[in-house]
């Protein structure tokens, strides 16, 4: 293999399928990028067996070949060569050298033959939909996502449910649901859930542009993005996810239209003194024209105003301000629609015009 690049397109190739390697594991070619050099590009790829990431760049290509190279190793030669094209060749005892200006580096490689092909997913069922509006759907929801020591690992990921014409991305952690749901074109109904880890590197590569599109595939065990020059493979999670519909369908005594930058900034003002702990959560109550935010804790008081339209019953709820915030701060609209049943009962934010997207979120039980 010998072929010629450019450092900057080969960092952020590099960058972007590292994502998929794997740091800890009994199989040192995991821990190797793939570079396949052919037909005027070089492919690369990383796979830890669960995710699996391809992207191409362009290369002259003076012998086509393969090889794999430890990816941490050769990420750190790249980011550090000089600013100018970069020479890559193997030779016949496995070894890649690497050439730029006046540094030049020989690594030992690995047998590209040997490394895992990435899973074929080919599949009619699936949908094509905007980079633009599904990287701002995972943004808008993956704050949800269980943590990976939750013991409950159907809920590290999100689920796609596709249904009625509308994608519905949901995301659930056991004290919250974030739901955002956009209108779509697709053959089949499904449900499919999505690892966390695979949907934040996917939005690490989406353009934000609106006619930049994205296909989307899947099959029993696996699911395929395929956008720009890159493609993203992960292997589906099992198991039964929460019958969110229920929960983002209850019935509700009172609603209050605010304005959402205003509510943002004196949760946030109030969570300062708030230690964001179910022994010092912020409360907030309700009146005909106010919403009275407070948060009393050892290290002081915080009391907050915000005007509101009420319309119901007026009531005294608590929360933990950091599930608040992080669903404020994720929504684009000026104005917001907050539905309450009691201060025992969850509440709640959705938009003051159609179901776009639903933010469920537990109360904190109010000690007299």
């Amino acid at each position: 293999m010998y072929l010629i690049c450019n450092k900057a397109d080969l960092i952020k190739g590099v960058g972007t399928v590292s994502k998929a390697v794997s740091v800890k594991t009994t199989m040192p070619i995991l821990e190797c990028i793939l570079l396949e050099a052919s037909g005027g590009e070089l492919t690369l790829v990383g796979n830890d067996m669960d995710l699996g990431i391809q992207t191409t760049i362009e290369a002259r290509i003076k012998e086509e070949g393969l090889i794999a190279v430890n990816a941490k190793l050769f990420s750190e030669i790249i980011r550090k060569l000089p600013d100018d094209d970069v020479y890559i060749e193997t030779n016949d005892r496995s070894g890649i050298t690497i050439r730029c200006a006046k540094s030049k580096f020989t690594v030992p490689g690995q047998d590209g033959t040997q490394f895992p092909a990435l899973p074929k997913v080919e599949s009619e069922n699936g949908f094509v939909i905007s980079q633009g509006t599904f990287k701002d759907m995972i943004r808008q929801t993956i704050f949800s996502i269980a943590a990976e020591d939750s013991g409950r690992p159907v809920l590290t990921g999100e689920l796609i449910d596709v249904r009625g014409g509308y994608l519905h991305l949901v995301a659930v952690d056991g004290f919250r649901i974030s739901m955002r749901r956009t209108a779509i074109n697709s053959p089949i109904d499904f449900k499919v859930i999505v690892p966390g880890k695979a949907l934040s590197e996917i939005n690490k590569i989406l353009e934000s542009e609106e006619d930049a599109m994205m296909q989307v595939v899947f099959t029993g065990k696996y699911i395929m993005f395929t956008m720009n020059n890159a493609i993203v493979v992960t292997r589906l999670l099992d198991g039964d996810y929460l019958q969110y519909e229920r929960n983002l369908n209850m019935t509700f005594t009172t609603s209050v239209r605010v304005n959402r930058r205003e509510l943002l900034d004196s949760i946030d003002r109030a969570a300062l003194i708030s230690r964001e702990s179910k022994n010092s959560p912020v409360r907030l109550e309700l009146t005909n024209e106010l919403m009275i935010i407070t948060s009393n804790t050892e290290r002081g008081s915080a009391y907050e105003e915000v005007p509101i339209t009420l319309n119901g019953n007026g009531m005294s709820v608590a929360f933990n301000p950091r599930y608040y915030l992080e669903a404020l701060r994720s929504i684009d609209d000026e104005k917001i629609e907050i539905l309450y049943a009691s201060s025992l009962n969850p509440c709640i934010i959705q938009a003051t015009e159609g179901d776009d997207y639903k933010y469920f979120i537990l109360p904190i039980r109010l000690h007299s």
